[in-house]
């Protein structure tokens, strides 16, 4: 996970920085995770989260967000994905085809469903028409479904399958099963229910470590890190290339092993 310095148009941006600052760091940062060995990047807007209150922000911040996440892309020449809030999925998607990702992660998917539903389901079904309206057919849509039921109010009282269901009538091509910002890691028995409850592809987000890779990568399709590969855990700090050189030789290590496991199998 790139986090991006404030873009023009949001709130904190500093016009004397300028883009050059927003696109250096997002390169530097890119360099050391691909170098470490990761298989994709995701850029968001770490500091303003430009898509939150669209009446905050200028028309110019996903242009900004679409120029720095191409020159990513162009920079590392590996799958890149863009993340939004939930409110903007259309807006993302936009910002995707411009910069060349193959997917969009809609960030708390089931907190906006439920939060407001009639204004999602409004979004969902734009984000349909409009994928295929701009020939962006080709980039997939990711939805968060939260693990922990007491993390958020307006979540509390709905159970893991039901927010898996929601995440995916939302036309999501996968979903990302995410803790909070506390560092909640999902557990066996969640990826085991929403998988179960949807079928589709299935992604562990926020809390995935090193000490818990194991656990969790067996039952998934993939691995988003974001504090945990900051120095101190802090999502604004900087890449700590140590912690992601040894989550990526732990990643290899598993994937050894899924291997050797499935050729035994195979010889039986």
């Amino acid at each position: 996970m790139i986090h991006l310095l404030p873009l023009p148009g949001s709130p904190r941006f500093t016009p004397k920085r300028g883009m050059d600052a927003v696109i250096r760091q997002a390169t530097d940062e890119a360099r050391v995770l691909v170098d470490a060995g990761f298989d994709g990047l995701i850029v968001e807007n770490g500091w303003d989260i430009p898509f939150l209150k669209p009446d905050d922000i200028g028309p110019e911040t996903p242009a900004a967000m679409a120029v720095a996440a191409a020159e990513v892309a162009r920079t590392v020449g590996v799958p890149l994905g863009i993340n939004c809030l939930a409110n903007a999925v259309d807006r993302s998607l936009a910002v995707a085809a411009a910069a060349g990702a193959q997917f969009v992660r809609s960030n708390q998917w089931v907190n906006a469903y439920v939060a407001n539903e009639g204004l999602v389901e409004g979004r969902a079904g734009m984000m349909t028409r409009y994928r295929h309206a701009i020939g962006a057919d080709h980039v997939t849509v990711w939805a968060d479904v939260q693990v922990k039921l007491g993390a958020h109010a307006i979540t509390a009282d709905r159970s893991l399958t039901d927010q898996a269901r929601d995440a995916a009538w939302f036309d999501a091509d996968a979903l990302i099963v995410t803790g909070t910002r506390l560092g909640d890691a999902p557990t066996t028995a969640h990826l085991q229910t929403i998988r179960a409850a949807t079928g589709l592809p299935l992604v562990a987000g926020s809390g995935v470590r090193i000490d818990n890779l194991a656990d969790i990568v067996p039952h998934t399709d993939g691995a988003i890190v974001g504090s945990s590969i900051k120095s101190g855990g802090v999502w604004r700090g900087h890449i700590d290339r140590d912690v992601c050189e040894r989550l990526c030789a732990a990643r290899d290590v598993l994937e050894r092993q899924a291997e050797e496991a499935a050729s035994q199998d195979g010889s039986r």
